[in-house]
């Protein structure tokens, strides 16, 4: 150690280095996991109906495989208490380099999968299983990575910031799974795209899915779980969902409405929005992915915004900014998109994902800011896991539905309204939690001190 230098700044800039390290690291293999789950649900609203179910009219064979997108949010919570387990009780770290072999297994694997036309009934069966794994292992990604950022000891006073810098994984997830598509659909014709070229973005994954690999075994665990670990092994712990069903089922509910409108919004937008042009319209799809990928980046900024906002103002304020935005701009999506020019389609994204991010973006360090660290894991993953079943995997599903029941768009804009001011609901009676000791959390969410001030050591009670 240079002898000129305080020890204070050396420690502090260790610290600095050991936060940037763990994000880092976070965020690549978590980008990688949200590549792997939305390259499937572009891929299933423009390829899966016609080679996995041709037996059906085109229109209900998009809906068959929507569906199967939805199975992998069903899937979710499962992975949340496989994951949750192992995290709570072995550590942040382990957990999450099981979670990304799952999560690229399964995707290669998809992109090997041959079609109906090859082996019948089984090809959709095999679909689903994979899509299953998927879900599994994406159930337990989030929760882990959000928490090995959150729960470090440098970022108590801005886990808001940090928390948000995990959720820009789904924006640039979105946008690599985008990018990855458009220039394979660019590089070949329509028919060699529905014969071959769909499956050359699962295959990519393999590739990515290592760089993540190695990147994330080189990080630290989690310093809130070190100090509890010691706790847990001196007593014997109950298993982390029993704890979480017993202490903590009002928290699983509030962080299922928080999450719900942002959800529906997300991924009406971004996936049914691909089969309703498609199908409803004149516009291409190379059109459509362009304006989503712009919304993307838009979200994206948004999300980093609004997370850091959240350490100055507290987490609900972002919460209601978005909830109402989302829940009047809903209106204007679809007129705006069905215009077909390429501006208004782009503002039509664009704003509804500043809203969806100022949700979104806040969302992790809220979340965990919930949960006692002894079942934070399992808490974090089963509440946001549950928000991709109730507002996620199935709203795709819905809005089609919606779409063809009533003939109008009009009903997609009610249903993410709806949901969005469900969100507001929820934000305005949650509580504050931007000042809460991670490490000192009761099981009714309560803190026994205060929160660390700026540039105060977390302190700890195992």
């Amino acid at each position: 150690m240079n002898p000129s230098v305080p020890a204070a700044d050396t420690d502090a800039a260790a610290a600095k280095s050991r936060r940037r390290r763990t994000i880092i690291a976070s965020m690549v293999g978590t980008t990688i996991e949200w590549y792997d789950f939305n390259i499937y649900g572009s891929v299933a609203a423009l390829v899966f109906g016609k080679i996995f179910f041709p037996d059906v009219d085109p229109a209900a064979g998009t809906l068959l495989a929507l569906a199967t997108f939805g199975v992998g949010f069903a899937a979710r919570p499962i992975g949340g208490i496989i994951f949750g387990h192992i995290g709570d009780r072995v550590g942040r770290k382990a957990a999450l380099i099981a979670t990304i072999l799952m999560m690229g297994a399964a995707t290669v694997a998809i992109g090997l999968l041959p079609t109906y036309s090859s082996i019948g009934i089984l090809a959709p069966i095999l679909l689903v299983l994979c899509r299953l794994i998927q879900g599994i292992g994406l159930g337990g990604e989030w929760g882990g990575a959000v928490l090995m950022v959150v729960e470090q000891d440098e970022s108590v006073d801005s886990r808001g910031r940090a928390g948000s810098w995990m959720q820009s994984a789904s924006p640039l997830g979105f946008l690599l799974s985008t990018a990855t598509l458009a220039a394979v659909s660019a590089l070949m014709t329509e028919e060699q795209f529905m014969a071959w070229g769909w499956r050359v973005p699962f295959l990519l994954s393999a590739p990515l899915v290592l760089v993540g690999l190695l990147i994330r075994v080189k990080i630290v665990e989690s310093s809130v779980f070190t100090r509890k670990q010691k706790q847990l092994k001196e007593k014997e712990a109950k298993a982390p969902i029993l704890q979480v069903l017993r202490h903590a089922p009002k928290m699983i509910l509030l962080v299922v409405l928080l999450g719900l409108g942002q959800q529906v919004a997300y991924f009406v937008i971004n996936v049914f929005s691909l089969s309703y042009v498609t199908h409803h319209t004149d516009i291409s799809k190379g059109t459509v992915l362009n304006a989503v990928a712009i919304g993307a980046v838009a979200q994206l900024l948004s999300i980093l915004y609004f997370g850091r906002l959240s350490d100055r103002v507290g987490r609900r304020i972002p919460f209601l900014i978005g909830g109402v935005g989302m829940a009047v701009w809903a209106f204007a999506v679809y007129p705006l998109m069905g215009t077909g020019n390429f501006g208004l389609m782009v503002l039509s994204v664009s704003v509804a994902m500043v809203f969806q991010g100022a949700m979104y973006g806040v969302l992790a360090a809220f979340i965990a800011e919930l949960f006692d660290t002894s079942y934070r894991y399992t808490g974090v993953s089963l509440g946001y896991m549950l928000i991709g079943i109730v507002g996620g995997g199935f709203a795709p599903l819905i809005a089609s539905t919606l779409l063809d029941t009533t003939g109008s768009v009009t009903s997609v804009a009610i249903y993410i309204s709806a949901s969005s001011v469900l969100t507001l609901i929820a934000a305005y009676f949650a509580p504050e939690t931007s000042k809460r000791n991670l490490d000192n959390l009761l099981d009714d969410g309560a803190t026994t001190d205060p929160a660390p001030q700026r540039g105060q050591s977390v302190a700890h009670t195992g």
